[in-house]
């Protein structure tokens, strides 16, 4: 065989254990003919009898030429005797006479005998030709196929030995024939998984059932430097009396396959854990962490998220042609490997501002909102990957491999930039990485959009909130005061609660928390409109209850909006309050030594449902009471009821402390701890101990 031909090993038998008769030559059926010096038949086998119809007894002491030659090939046949019995061997077909009269093409091998005497005699073992010619065909279309398949094949004997491989197995081992011939699957594969292969090849050839497609992923030895998987076959081989000769065994590489379905799964597994770990709340710098998070180790070793710094000031998003960039740092994420605590350093912290220059790859990369990648990443290319030079001195020591910058682009603008590095991670960046980063790049972007739009969002509410409450007014005749405004967690909530302390003519003090139903700007710009409204009523003096009134009024003429609120007015010289409220909760009164009380008044009608009546109590407040409002921010929750909540709130004033500033961060504390749905808004009076001059 040449070199591209199976390699074969033929071991002898064991000493006192002769071979048992192999199967071809029943196949072939071979007959036996001898003939002496005249050319009579002296000699008849039985396979002679099956090929030419004649028995011994008919064949014996007849000239061959006359039993089995046609008489067209009677004289070339007799010249070739000639020969024979001269020495000669001679190979070759014609055609023999059957004794049923047809004749058959049957290949001849002769030869000349000689006997003890001295007399010679001519052997002649023939076959019929069709047959011969069918054994050809099959065992050389075996042995082109078995040399030249793609697929690994070898034979073991039954002792479980390679007696023969094809190129192909020697390639996927990584070892030649040589190194397999005459040796046991664990001899010649030392990291395989011997025990379980040689179980499986003996209840094969004990069973004579195949072993078909059976995976083994791993390095089984040679020169693999990583995991192969292959589909491993086990056939039992038997001649056609059904005696066993060993096995079959066919090996498939499937490493690339494998690679791919392990690529898909782990694409899969990312962007199914991305959907859930990103953009779980609407607070940017978070979101942006956990897309660094998301794609750290299983893309990169270190992840990084800026946004252009034009996007969080809400101007233009994507740096001119030929400009620097100038990015916010949000997040940083490594995976531990050696290396990345450099690369850490070398990316820029979360907060930081820095400006990359037009050449660098990540300006590039938002400027084209197309991803940049750097397969391999040599020392030329740090520059242009790094902020700066101690940068780049920082990501060689790393060890960077390999560089991946992605766009984020919500909406139609790009935002900024994923930063992905590998270092412990030998594998480059390809087209499969590039796609799935820039699959989750694209998801996480529109959670960072939401974010960005939500920050500005709950920003530009909280600012026109915050002017439209009130500044810490001036000396309160009899009365000192706490307050406290604080907004919802979502910007969607904040707006619509507003408290007010207004000084009126007589050393009087008005007391005003109101709350409009709704949220966002609309409810911020309705407050401030009652809240005005509230102010210049309350300087025309009049009781609480037509307060109310008219405030109503002005509320049915903002846009169907609905509001709470509750007004009082305290008189230092008459040491009384007057109250009156809109469908608010009802404030609480703290008395010193006494159980703080809810009080007791008319509830009335919300603000903008107009027509209804208002009505205002007076009671007394003796110095040390205090007066205690408050927005249902304070109180409610989804989970509770809100008498439950109202007397949890008496029971924190209870055991209040004397300061009011620190009463204030007590009942926020308390009643608020992980409940930010809501906006509130406090309010606490205490009457003073000294007593107000009398100036009527």
């Amino acid at each position: 065989m040449g070199t591209t031909d199976a390699h074969r090993s033929e071991p002898g038998p064991a000493a006192g254990a002769p071979y048992e008769p192999g199967g071809l030559l029943d196949v072939l059926n071979v007959a036996a003919v001898v003939l002496d010096r005249r050319g009579r038949i002296v000699l008849w086998s039985p396979q002679a009898e099956a090929l030419f119809g004649w028995s011994a007894s008919e064949a014996l002491g007849q000239y061959a030429a006359q039993l089995l030659v046609i008489d067209a090939y009677l004289e070339p046949v007799l010249e070739l005797f000639g020969k024979v019995m001269g020495g000669e061997s001679w190979a070759g077909v014609f055609p023999a006479r059957h004794k049923d009269g047809t004749a058959r093409l049957v290949e001849f091998r002769n030869m000349r005998l000689e006997d003890r005497s001295g007399d010679f005699y001519a052997l002649g073992m023939a076959t019929d030709q069709e047959v011969l010619r069918h054994v050809e065909r099959d065992l050389a279309l075996s042995l082109r196929l078995v040399a030249q398949s793609p697929i690994g094949l070898a034979v073991l004997d039954t002792d479980l030995r390679f007696v023969m491989v094809n190129p192909a197995l020697e390639r996927i081992h990584g070892l030649s024939a040589e190194e397999h011939l005459g040796r046991r699957v664990g001899e010649a594969l030392p990291l395989a998984d011997v025990a379980e292969i040689e179980s499986a090849m003996r209840e094969v050839l004990a069973t004579g059932t195949p072993l078909l497609d059976r995976m083994a992923v791993g390095r089984a030895g040679g020169g693999a430097t990583e995991d192969q998987a292959q589909l491993v076959s086990y056939y039992r081989l038997e001649d056609p009396a059904g005696r066993t000769l060993g096995l079959a065994t066919s090996v498939v590489d499937v490493t690339d396959r494998h690679r791919a379905n392990n690529e898909a799964r782990r694409r899969t597994t990312l962007i199914a854990d991305a959907s859930v770990l990103i953009g779980t709340t609407l607070d940017l710098d978070r979101t942006a962490q956990e897309l660094a998070q998301a794609v750290v180790p299983g893309l990169g070793d270190v992840a990084a998220v800026d946004v252009l710094d034009t996007v969080l000031a809400g101007g233009r998003a994507v740096p001119p042609d030929g400009g620097a960039a100038v990015f916010r740092a949000l997040a940083v994420a490594s995976a531990e490997s050696a290396g990345a605590t450099d690369a850490v350093r070398a990316a820029d912290p979360p907060g930081q501002i820095a400006k990359y220059a037009a050449d660098r790859l990540v300006t590039r990369c938002v400027t084209t909102g197309r991803p940049v990648c750097v397969a391999r990443v040599h020392e030329r290319d740090l520059p242009r990957i790094a902020r700066d030079g101690t940068a780049a001195e920082l990501l060689a020591r790393a060890g960077l491999r390999s560089y991946l910058a992605v766009p984020l682009i919500a909406r139609g603008e790009v935002l900024g930039a994923l930063d992905l590095k590998r270092i412990g991670n030998p594998r480059p960046f390809g087209e499969d990485d590039i796609a799935l980063a820039g699959e989750l790049a694209a998801r996480a972007a529109v959670s960072i959009d939401n974010a960005r739009w939500y920050q500005r969002e709950r920003s530009t509410v909280l600012t026109l909130q915050r002017s439209l409450l009130p500044q810490r007014p001036a000396h309160l005749v009899g009365l000192e005061i706490a307050y406290r405004y604080q907004p919802a967690g979502a910007a969607s909530n904040v707006g619509g609660d507003w408290f007010d302390v207004i000084p009126q003519a007589g050393e009087k003090s008005a007391l005003v928390v109101g709350d409009v139903m709704g949220s966002g700007i609309n409810a911020a710009a309705a407050m401030g409109q009652l809240r005005t409204a509230a102010r210049t009523l309350s300087q025309l003096g009049i009781a609480p209850d037509r307060v109310l009134h008219h405030l109503d009024h002005t509320a049915t003429g903002l846009d169907q909006m609905i509001a709470t609120c509750v007004y009082a007015v305290y008189d230092p010289h008459e040491a009384r309050c007057h109250v009156a409220t809109a469908g608010h909760l009802p404030p609480v009164l703290v008395r010193s030594g006494r159980r703080p009380e809810l009080l007791e008044l008319p509830a009335g009608a919300p603000l903008g449902v107009g027509g209804v009546p208002f009505e205002s109590v007076s009671l007394p407040l003796a110095p040390g009471d205090q007066l205690v409002l408050y927005t249902d921010g304070l109180v409610e929750t989804r989970d509770e009821d809100i008498d439950v909540r109202l007397e949890a709130l008496l029971a924190v004033l209870a055991d209040a402390p004397q300061d009011l500033e620190e009463a204030c961060d007590l009942l926020l504390s308390s009643l608020r701890d992980g409940n930010d749905q809501d906006d509130v808004a406090l309010l606490i009076a205490r009457v003073r101990a000294e007593p107000a001059p009398d100036v009527r």
